[in-house]
């Protein structure tokens, strides 16, 4: 890249970054300023919303409308690292072994209205601009920042991330009160009921959930601890899907099941609409607990694709077939640019595949403020990755706390390791050269990729956070011939 390139590149950052970081420290001034001059003597009301309560101006715990925003910037950079090759033979989906930075920058505005009794709408546009490392390649399960998955460049781009509608039924039982939060209207629900949505979502909002490892932007920085690693839920390259969720709550107990759409294209952005042919189902059985007067859940995740993907052993079969049909040769046919002869390719094999997975998701208060959490995922690594990341089975877990022991309550710190494997199908490919969505360096030595995290984040001013991150990566694309990786990372989150 040229000097002047460089520079049009940083005034473009500074343009979409200054404002944001300045919105954020402005809100947080002036909120800081409100929760001095009016005490709530409510902690988990926002400062805004409850400002607009204590004026009578909102009422919080029946909404008819809410507003929420948040800006998140998050800065990481790579040590050099070696490697025994990279980018083999024209292979081209290598993490570089070079000193690298990445960054991401969001501004996400959440809109709530009340439409009838029981019937709610939300609306959350959002913008971005991001650097991955390397392309976004060479990391299978462990992407070191979550927000790189919504795809973009260094120009803001802005789009709508969720629109959607829902319908809550009461079915009786006991009273819950739901608090006013970013995509939920502070209301009063039947402890038994039926939640019905439709429209354009991310089924992560609703399914496999997890108090201590899915909210990033607050928690862990790493891809690896969104959700399993392995859980190839279907969306577009943002990770938002057109599609149906229905949730049954009984009490302790809760059944949810969502009927989503899949990309056009394996990891590609535009979603394919014809839900009836191809889609993404899952279904998950919750139940809530105590234990020795800790709150805790335990959660068990199906779920199936029906998706227009390649299978590894057919790419394979059809390679050593003919050889003509190798990754260099793939023409017009959909690929990820490898210039590899030698290796076979999934464009040649893409047909109606299913791909199905379990999983398990535990969560448990240790404490009022300390926290673990524990995923683990199995599916069936037949098929190339579709719509998240290419780890085939997925293990994580960790500790999450809040510093009220060391009195700073609002900050937040954990440590938390996730393993990853691929399929000996998938290993087979990527060792004859192949590449995927995200990884191939052109050969394999076969390992788990595994990944340590700890952070800490320091809360400013009510509703600004400062954090600092460490992620130790070993075997990176599940490969023991590169590696280990050391990434540094730091975050600046404003919430109003």
């Amino acid at each position: 890249m040229d000097g002047q390139a460089k520079k049009r590149r940083s005034r473009a950052r500074r343009a979409f970054l200054g404002p944001l970081l300045g919105a954020a420290l402005a809100l947080a001034a002036t909120g800081a300023r409100a929760q001095v001059a009016e005490p709530s003597g409510h902690d988990e009301e926002p400062t805004v919303m409850g400002s607009l309560a204590r004026r009578g101006l909102h009422d919080v715990q029946h909404e008819a409308w809410n507003a929420y925003g948040q800006l998140t910037f998050i800065s990481s950079f790579k040590l050099p690292f070696s490697a025994a090759y990279t980018n083999l033979n024209g292979s081209n989906h290598s993490l570089s072994p070079d000193f690298e930075y990445s960054y991401t920058a969001t501004a996400t505005v959440y809109l709530g209205v009340r439409l009838w009794p029981g019937a709610e709408v939300y609306f959350a546009p959002e913008a971005i601009s991001l650097r991955p490392l390397s392309g976004l390649t060479g990391l299978g399960g462990a992407v070191q920042n979550f927000e790189l998955q919504k795809t973009g460049g260094e120009a803001p781009e802005l789009y709508r991330s969720r629109v959607y509608l829902q319908q809550t039924i009461g079915l009786g039982g006991g009273r819950v009160t739901k608090p006013s939060e970013p995509l939920q209207l502070g209301t009063v629900v039947d402890s038994r009921r039926l939640v019905l949505r439709l429209g354009n979502f991310s089924v992560l909002d609703f399914i496999d959930r997890n108090e201590f490892a899915s909210d990033l932007r607050q928690e862990f920085f790493s891809l690896a601890f969104m959700t399993h690693a392995s859980y190839d839920f279907s969306s577009d390259a943002r990770g938002f899907s057109w599609g149906g969720e229905a949730e049954l709550y009984l009490d302790d107990w809760a059944l949810r099941y969502a009927r989503i759409t899949p990309p056009k294209n394996p990891n590609g952005l535009p979603n394919d609409l014809r839900f009836w042919q191809y889609y993404g189902d899952q279904a998950e059985l919750e139940h809530r607990h105590r234990i020795f007067g800790r709150d805790g859940a335990a959660r068990v995740l199906v779920y199936w694709n029906r998706v227009d993907a390649g299978r590894f052993d057919d790419a394979i079969a059809a390679f050593q077939a003919d050889p003509a049909k190798n990754a260099a040769a793939c023409g017009s046919r959909y690929n990820y640019g490898s210039q590899n002869a030698m290796a076979p390719d999934l464009c040649w094999v893409r047909r109606t595949n299913w791909k199905v997975g379990v999983g398990v998701n535990l969560e448990q208060h240790l404490t009022d403020d300390i926290g673990f959490f524990l995923r683990g995922m199995v599916s069936d690594g037949q098929t190339e990755v579709d719509a998240f990341m290419p780890a085939d089975r997925s293990l994580s877990f960790g500790v999450l706390a809040h510093g009220s022991l060391w009195k700073r309550p609002r900050d937040v710190t954990g440590a938390a390791t996730s393993f990853a494997w691929i399929s000996s199908a998938h290993a087979d490919y990527l060792r004859m050269g192949g590449v995927d969505g995200f990884i191939g360096d052109g050969n394999l030595n076969a390992a788990v990729e595994d990944v340590l995290e700890v952070f800490y984040s320091v809360n400013f001013l009510e509703v600004l956070w400062a954090s600092a991150d460490y992620q130790h990566i070993t075997h990176p694309a599940f490969n023991a011939d590169r590696g280990p990786v050391d990434i540094f990372g730091a975050r600046i989150h404003a919430e109003f």
